[in-house]
Order: structure tokens, then C-alpha cells, then sequence
């Protein structure tokens, strides 16, 4: 990755071309079809809402933008001990909340428990797992995390009751956002509409229904960012509109990307050749089988319906922008099992199967879908599959926000396509694509383990591949992370569908540094870096 002034005005290089010279100013207009959930970093945990939470947060760590090289943010320098327990972090000084107030290392402090603490109900708290004291902070029975521990003004030591491979990862994270406490309490469970951090936007609007608008934020604590004054969500946009609004210039990102309708067309016109950049990204689009649910808590069911589904015919229909897959972890994640099998397509075998579950005559169900196209019609394309063997499933097509909050629940979602919700790699490790997804820690109310699998063994294995921090280690984590998620889809608790390409469509008046429009962890946009070119 090349390295970028950070001064008032520079030139940026993309692919070795000079580009525009960079200057601070401007407003972008990004348009969505539904509303944003929440903008509370500990609960949000979509696609839409990440890199928006980024842009208005802060945590101890982040990513080099437009890669995925761990640097420091609001921790200026971090010490680990030899024994890999104990993180020290010395933050940065005079970094300022948006409500003016400096943040200090009480702040840290709290918003990890806040994270933790039941009450919130964040879909993230396990990913704190190896900090000491983690169960009794995340089952209520303690208000504290007992390894947090505020050394002084502006340094904090978190230890840990394990040593943990991805534990910096994890303090890059959006669940890892420091936030003001008295913000926090304020709002309480409204703190999601009114976020106050400590990153590069700060909301100055949200109108529901239409629209969020981001300002610039003057006291942050990174000189020239961010380069834009505002950015402008519109929300309520179908994205064929979207489209149409951002050839005429009347908006700068499709936030839904390019309809699939549309996308061989806008791919062959020359007048979009410059507007189109495409990224490879850690994804795996899956249906999830709630195993807490009948039929779906018997094995033979789940494998069956593994069986019923053409993932070649669901790639056609999205116009070849993804690989079939045949197991959760994506092909560019270590841990991919080159060698696995999975379960072929075959409509026969998953009819037998069905019968020697008891259900020759298959059974009813429902299918849960966002409703963005092309998702909807993946739906359809599942659902017709499954009448191939006899099953019987109503499609359920709502808002993402929604989808994801029966998701969440126990007894609502019997399946659910993911398309358009999940799931791209917060962190390039294969837990990434256990703890939150497929672990126990996973399967609570509110959580993103929709499939509600919880292994205790595999947890345990799991834990312990987690805990092989020495780099000397780094290649058995790696084999055992392989046999893990292998056991886990020999069970069957998803049928994953597809590895997904990404593609953004911006206007020609934007640019930025290589890999901002694609970010790997700043889903979809890297907002902070983006500029106008006819900024004044």
C-alpha cells in the first residue's frame, strides 16, 4: 500500500497515475433503499451501517485504508508481554469526543463493558471472550471487566485469560468503538440515534425515512481529515433510480451497488468504464437452517436441503459475479479445505434423505429474504428448488433490518437467505467467520447466528485454536480452523450459496487512494479518505 501526505492539498496515486490534486471540501450524496438500523457501535452489524459507524467512531486499533495492516488509532503504541496475556495501550493525547470532551482511558474502559454488559444486547460481546473476567461481565453477575484496568489518564491494560491470535483484530472492530459514558447513559437504548465518537463525521441530522447527513468534524484528531465537509445519505431510494440520479450527477454512490438487472448493461457502457472499480472481498452468501426449529433440528433435513439447491443457477442469475461454494469459510480466508467435497447437487439423493428423516412427503416452511433485488429472485430460485424434493417454503421478503431482527430471535426465522446482510470478514482470520455466525456465542437474542448451531465441543476446539498466539503456531491454528469448519458443515447447519465479487459505482466527480471505494474492512466505502474532485 502507498503511503499518502496528510496535508492540507496533495497528489494521490491510483495504480501509479497521478490523479487530481486533493482538496478539502465538498459534499457527497450516498443513497440507500432502507433505512439505517442503528449507528450505535455496539449494536450495528450490517453491511450498511459499518463503514457510516466507522466514519463517526474510533477504536484502539484500525486497518492501513485500504488494506487489512493493523495500525494504531486511538492507542498511539500498544506492549505485549511475553507470555501474550497482557496488552498495554498508550493512547493518544487531546483526541476529543464530538461533544467537545477529551477522552481518557476511563473511556476505554467503559465502552468494552458496555459491550459486554447483557443489557446492551450487542451482537458482538463475544469477541471479548479472552478478556479476563469476560463470563461473569457477560452473564450480569459483574458490572466490571475484571482485565480492564485503568493504569492512568491515557493508558489502559486489558489482560486476558488466554492468550488470543486475533485479540488486535478484535480492538479494530466497530464492538471495540470508544464512546463518551455520558452520551451513552443519556440516550440509553436511543444512543444508536444520536451517536456521539470521537471519528472523522459527526451526525448533525436523521430524519427517518429519508435521510442521515454527516459533517465534518474539525477537531479530529488526524490533520486533513476527513477531505469532504459532508456527506448526505438518502435513504428510500430504489436503486434502479439510484442509478438513473447518479448518471444525470445528482448522486455519488449507489450504496446498494448496481442493480443485477442492469449490470451487463451498465458493465458494457463505455460512459461507466471509469465510474465501475471492482474488489475481491472475504464473503460467503449462505441459508441458514434454524437447528432450534423442526424439521431442521434433525441432521438428515439440513443435508437434504444442502442437496436440493442449484448454486450454479443462483451465480447465473447474478450474472457469473460469484463462485458456487461448498462450505462457510470463502476461498482467499486460510482455513479454506481445497480438498472438501461438501454436498453435490442432487435432487434424488436429497428425496432419499428426506424420507429416511421421516418427511417423504416433505413439510412447510419459511424462507426469510431482504428485499433488494436481486435477492428476492435468489429467493424465488431456492424456493423452486426446494419444491423439487417436496418442500413446501413461503418467502418472507422485508426489509434487511428486519430479516436480521427475526434472525435474531429463537423461534422466528426457520430459514433465512443471507444475501445482501452477511457475511463479509470483519478481520482476514477464519474465527471471524465462527464466533458470530456459527459459535455459541453467536446463538443469543439479537445475535448473527441465524442458524442458532451451537457445538460446545467445536467451541472448545475453537477457543484453543484462538489461543495458539505464538507465530510459530500459526500453521496447525490454521489446519485446526480447516477441521473445524468442515465437522461444522458435515452438520449442515447453512447451505452456503455463493463467494461473491463486489463492484461500486461512483460518480466521476469522486476519487481517493487505491482500495478506499472497496475497502476490505470499511464496508462498502472508506468515507474518511474520499474527495471531491472540484472541491474549492
Amino acid at each position: 500500500m502507498r503511503k499518502w501526505l496528510l496535508a492540507g492539498a496533495a497528489i494521490f496515486l491510483l495504480s501509479g497515475v497521478a490523479v487530481a490534486e486533493v482538496k478539502q471540501g465538498g459534499s457527497m450524496t450516498v443513497t440507500y433503499k432502507d433505512d439505517v438500523s442503528t449507528l450505535d457501535p455496539a449494536i450495528g452489524y450490517d453491511w450498511q451501517n459499518w463503514s457510516m459507524i466507522k466514519s463517526l467512531f474510533d477504536s484502539l486499533m484500525d486497518y492501513q485504508p485500504g488494506t487489512t495492516e493493523l495500525i494504531p488509532d486511538l492507542a498511539e503504541s500498544y506492549d505485549i508481554s511475553q507470555d501474550g496475556l497482557t496488552y498495554t495501550f498508550k493512547l493518544r493525547q487531546g483526541v476529543k469526543f464530538h461533544n467537545g470532551r477529551e477522552m481518557t482511558a476511563e473511556d476505554v474502559k467503559y465502552s468494552l463493558e458496555r459491550t459486554v454488559n447483557p443489557e446492551t444486547q450487542s451482537p458482538g460481546a463475544g469477541f471479548f471472550g479472552a478478556i479476563k473476567g469476560f463470563d461473569a461481565a457477560s452473564s450480569g453477575d459483574a458490572k466490571e471487566l475484571e482485565g480492564v484496568e485503568v493504569v492512568e489518564e491515557a493508558t489502559v491494560k486489558i489482560v486476558l485469560s488466554r492468550p488470543d491470535a486475533t485479540f488486535l483484530h478484535v480492538m479494530a472492530l466497530n464492538f471495540a468503538s470508544v464512546v463518551p459514558s455520558e452520551e451513552a447513559e443519556k440516550h440509553g437504548p436511543d444512543f444508536g440515534k444520536n451517536p456521539v465518537g470521537t471519528g472523522a463525521f459527526k451526525l448533525t441530522e436523521w430524519t427517518l425515512g429519508q435521510r442521515l447527513v454527516f459533517e465534518r468534524n474539525a477537531d479530529y484528531y488526524q490533520a486533513g481529515l476527513p477531505r469532504l465537509d459532508q456527506i448526505v445519505f438518502e435513504v428510500g431510494q430504489e436503486p434502479i433510480v439510484a442509478l438513473l440520479r447518479l448518471e444525470r450527477g445528482e448522486v455519488d454512490i449507489a450504496g446498494d451497488g448496481i442493480p443485477p438487472a442492469k449490470f451487463l448493461e451498465v458493465k458494457n457502457d463505455p460512459k461507466f468504464k471509469d465510474m465501475i472499480i471492482e474488489g475481491s472481498q472475504l464473503h460467503t452468501g449462505y441459508v441458514t437452517m434454524n437447528v432450534k426449529m423442526a424439521p431442521f433440528d434433525n441432521v438428515k433435513v439440513r443435508q437434504a436441503v444442502n442437496m436440493a439447491i442449484n448454486k450454479d443457477r443462483i451465480v447465473r442469475i447474478i450474472n457469473g459475479r460469484a463462485v458456487p461454494a461448498n462450505q462457510p469459510l470463502p476461498p482467499l480466508m486460510p482455513g479454506y479445505d481445497e480438498s472438501y467435497e461438501g454436498f453435490a447437487y442432487d435432487q434424488e439423493k436429497a428425496k432419499a434423505l428426506l424420507a429416511e428423516a421421516g418427511f417423504a412427503d416433505g413439510f412447510d416452511t419459511e424462507l426469510f429474504v431482504a428485499n433488494t433485488d436481486p435477492q428476492p429472485r435468489i429467493a424465488q430460485a431456492i424456493q423452486q428448488d426446494l419444491a423439487g424434493i417436496g418442500i413446501r417454503a413461503q418467502i418472507k421478503s422485508l426489509a434487511q433490518a428486519n430479516v436480521i431482527a427475526a434472525g435474531g430471535e429463537a423461534d422466528q426465522a426457520p430459514m433465512i437467505w443471507s444475501g445482501g446482510m452477511a457475511w463479509i470478514a470483519d478481520f482476514p482470520d477464519p474465527s471471524n467467520f465462527y464466533g458470530p455466525i456459527l459459535g455459541c456465542g453467536g446463538a443469543v437474542p439479537g445475535g448473527w447466528n441465524w442458524s442458532w448451531y451451537c457445538n460446545e465441543e467445536l467451541d472448545a476446539r475453537a477457543a484453543k485454536a484462538d489461543s495458539m498466539a505464538d507465530p510459530a503456531q500459526a500453521e496447525p491454528r490454521i489446519e485446526e480452523w480447516k477441521k473445524i469448519f468442515t465437522a461444522i458443515q458435515d452438520e449442515a447447519p447453512w447451505v452456503p450459496i455463493f463467494n461473491e465479487q463486489r463492484f461500486t459505482i461512483r460518480s466521476d466527480r469522486l476519487d481517493g487512494p487505491e482500495g478506499i471505494f472497496v475497502d476490505p474492512v470499511h464496508i462498502p466505502v472508506h468515507y474518511d479518505y474520499v474527495f471531491a474532485k472540484d472541491a474549492q
